[in-house]
């Protein structure tokens, strides 16, 4: 699953934007509903980040129970909201070092969060970060 939301970070990278990458699987665990790429910078769209992306992919789905946001980086504020608002039952995060996010509140409020720290992942924000430290900065509201 991890697979599907690093090639859309790297999507995201190759358009000039932040390698953020997400994807919405079903209950069952394999079955893609929806994938997407952080788009604030192409789009010109500060709420396009990458599960809003990969959420509005899937469409309208009657439930949201039991399926899984895989992500890249810790979901932010609006993300970790996201998962909130529709019911979203896990979350499956690439890393938490270049940004901690609101992986914590989500488990603290029931959703199950797996956080793999993989190094592709790690690799992909340290060097974004250090490349375009100002571009992060505006994605991270500081």
């Amino acid at each position: 699953m991890l697979l599907t939301a690093v090639e859309e970070a790297r999507a995201g990278l190759a358009e000039g934007g932040i390698p953020i990458g997400a994807a919405l699987f079903a209950p069952d665990g394999s079955t893609l509903l929806g994938r997407g790429h952080n788009r604030r910078v192409q789009d010109d769209d500060p709420s396009m980040h990458a599960e809003t992306a990969a959420f509005r992919a899937a469409g309208r789905q009657r439930s949201y129970r039991g399926t899984t946001m895989v992500t890249t980086l810790s979901p932010c504020w609006y993300c970790s909201g996201l998962v909130r608002q529709f019911g979203i039952s896990r979350v499956v995060v690439g890393e938490t070092r270049s940004f901690e996010g609101g992986h914590g509140w989500l488990a603290e409020h029931g959703v199950q969060v797996v956080v793999l720290d993989d190094p592709e992942c790690a690799a992909l924000m340290k060097d974004f970060i250090a490349t375009r430290p100002d571009l992060w900065n505006e994605d991270i509201g500081v």
